[in-house]
This record gives structure tokens, sequence and C-alpha cells, in this order.
């Protein structure tokens, strides 16, 4: 058994109420009778820290390793399809989560095509309600719209008492999307956006997005063109795009940080040189990595810097599942020194932090009702139990 933090022997035994409320672990001799015995690793449930569920219906629709810019512009261009199709892939995405033992997620959100599957209540959501807008001028209008959505997530969900099985109803925040498609003027609107609660941002997920910030060169600025974007305003600060964006966010403030594909030392150097730095977490999503462009991040150099570490799935556009075991898998695989014990932390009590679930979720603690996920020793996949 992994209660979210260590590993325990063959001996201890998990006690819950008949709702999965936590009331104890104890030695088998303790227990009492009926005791269940499964082969494999009893597990809390599992935390998505980054989904796209409304893209659902994109599932092999792009094909892999075309690089991030070809494979934005394909969502951008080819996302629309009919909405009676939308609905069915989300609805099919969110029991392929539920059946893959996960309780929680970070769910992207630039619509309101969620919203009727997230009312039914079957998972907990926090809404990061995505803004973009690279040209000044469209600031307003574009802050505007995502200030829609939030209303709209929030009235048709938050008060609804059905909506998480956590009873709570989620949180909804208004997040950017990347520093690369945020303007100046859009950044100061939603940092100033009272009610975030938590942040997310995609980070460093090529290298030209730390060209476009130390030297205004490279794919982004014909990306730009390619979308017809003024970037005249944009001007280089001659740092990486994490240390030009980074002191934007208010001192302490939740943070996720995804991808992370090219984040150096020196980045993780100045964020740790900080002295409020906003509370990170380092977010990673392997199998939609190698889907776009074939490419991991240094897994071990933010484990010796000893960070916070998270796991998401990305979206059915760039993956072929939503597990976080295969997610899981995939980093074993990559990087066989991380112990599992680690990789199962990683996808539970501290994806519970990140989002500010760590009260609820995460781990077998008492009072808690964290999920109960068998999951298989070798990775290979996982049920939920509870």
């Amino acid at each position: 058994m992994f209660d979210g933090y260590r590993m325990h022997d063959n001996h201890q035994v998990l006690i819950t109420s008949d709702e999965g409320i936590v009331k104890d672990i104890v030695h088998i001799n303790e227990a009492g009778d009926n005791v269940q015995e499964f082969s494999g690793i009893l597990t809390p449930g599992f935390i998505n820290c980054h989904c796209h569920l409304e893209l659902s219906h994109m599932k092999g629709s792009i094909v892999e390793k075309i690089g991030l810019i070809e494979f934005v512009t394909r969502v951008i261009k080819d996302r629309h399809f009919p909405e009676e199709q939308i609905f069915d892939a989300i609805d099919k995405a969110e029991r392929q989560m539920l059946d893959e033992g996960i309780v929680a997620v970070g769910d992207i959100c630039n619509n309101q095509l969620t919203i009727p599957q997230k009312a039914k209540g079957r998972l907990y959501y926090h809404n990061f309600i995505e803004a973009s807008g690279f040209v000044p001028q469209v600031a307003e209008t574009r802050f505007e719209r995502a200030k829609d959505i939030y209303d709209a997530f929030s009235n048709k969900l938050s008060g609804n008492s059905t909506y998480s099985p956590l009873g709570a109803g989620g949180f909804n925040s208004i997040v950017p999307h990347a520093p690369y498609s945020v303007s100046e003027e859009l950044w100061k609107k939603i940092i100033g956006f009272a009610d975030n609660r938590v942040m997310t941002m995609h980070n460093q997920e090529m290298a030209a997005e730390n060209e476009l910030f130390t030297k205004k060169e490279g794919e982004f600025l014909q990306f730009y063109e390619q979308l017809n974007m003024d970037a005249s305003a944009f001007r280089a600060s001659g740092k990486s795009s994490l240390q030009t964006c980074l002191p934007k966010f208010l001192h302490e403030q939740p943070l996720i940080l995804v991808h992370n594909i090219y984040t150096s030392a020196e980045d993780l150097a100045y964020c740790q040189s900080l002295s409020h730095p906003p509370d990170i977490y380092w977010c990673f999503c392997p199998n939609a990595n190698l889907y776009i462009g074939g490419l991991l991040p240094d897994i071990d150099l933010f484990i010796k810097n000893n960070v916070p570490i998270v796991l998401g799935t990305d979206s059915l556009a760039s993956n072929y599942q939503l597990s976080i075991v295969s997610e899981m898998r995939t980093l074993q695989r990559n990087f066989p020194f991380v112990k599992l014990e680690k990789l199962l932390g990683w996808a539970t009590i501290n994806g519970a932090k990140a989002l500010h679930l760590g009260d609820r979720l995460g781990s077998f603690e008492r009072g808690k009702k964290p999920g109960v996920v068998l999951c298989e020793a070798t990775l290979t996949g996982a049920k939920r139990l509870l």
C-alpha cells in the first residue's frame, strides 16, 4: 500500500467507511474480520494536473512529432467539430479518466463545452479559463471573453452542490496560456483578477520560446506572421521566457508550470533566488511531449533541485489516452532511476497540494476521501475500488 507519502508492507490494512472516508491504517492483526486482499498496490486516487478535456474530439486528428508551433496552429484551425461529436468525445474521455483512477483534474478551458459533462459531478475539476492575445490592442476583448467563460462556469457549476463529489463544486481561475501568447496589457488584467486562487501556464515547450524572449528571433516570429499578428510591440528582455514572466505573478501565488522541456538549471536557480516567488509546482506530461515534439524534460534536473513535481495528461489531441498510470510508465521507461514511490507521490499528494486539495485528496489520512485505486505493481493499469 502507498499512502500518498510512503510504501507500507502487506501487513498493513486500510480502514475506510462505506463512503470511502479514511478511518485508519492498522496492522492486519488489529484489522478484525472482512479484510479484502488485492494483488497490486493500493494507492489514493490520482490527480491529473493538466488536461484539455474540450479537445477530446481531436484524438488522432493531428499527426505525431510535427512540433509545437504546427501543433498549436492545427488546434486553432481544426478544432471546430459538430457539438454532438464534441460532447460525445468529452463524455468518453471523462469515463476513461474515471476508469484509470483519476479523482481530480486541472482542466484548461477556452469555451463552455465541458460544462454539461462537469455538471454530472463525477470528478472534481479546477477549471483554468485560458486567456491569450499577443497583440496589445486585443487585451480588453480577450480578457472580457475569458471573464464571460469564467462567469458561465461559476454560475452553472460552482453553485451546484452535485457538481463535485467533494461537495464543494470546484474552483475556477483565469490564467495566461503561455509567455509567447500574452501581451503586457493582458498580463495585467489576468494577474489583477481577484478571484484567481490557483494559476497555471504552459512553460518552455520549445527552444524558440526562449529565443523569442532573449533575442526576439526564431520561429515564433514566423508563427505571428502566419496568423497575421503584429509583433512590433514586443520587446525582448534578454532573459528566458520563464525569468521574464515569473515576476508578473503575485508573491507566493500557487502556480502550476506545465511541460518545462527547455527549463534550465539557471531558470531553477532564478526561481529559488526570488525572495517571495510564486508557490510553484512543476507539471510534466511526458506522453504529450513525445507526441508533439519527441522530447522529454530533464527530470533528473528537477529532482536534484528538490522541487515539487506533479503529473498531467494534456489532451487527446496530443495523447492516446488520459491515464496518469501511462504517464508514470513513460517516465519509468525513460528515467529508470526514479523510484516508484516517488512517481506515486507526484501522482497523488503532490497533485492534490498543487490544486489546493491536500486537505481532502492525495493521501490515506484520517477524514479524507481520496478515492482508493488498485494499481498494478508493474504500472500496466489501474482499477478504481472506491
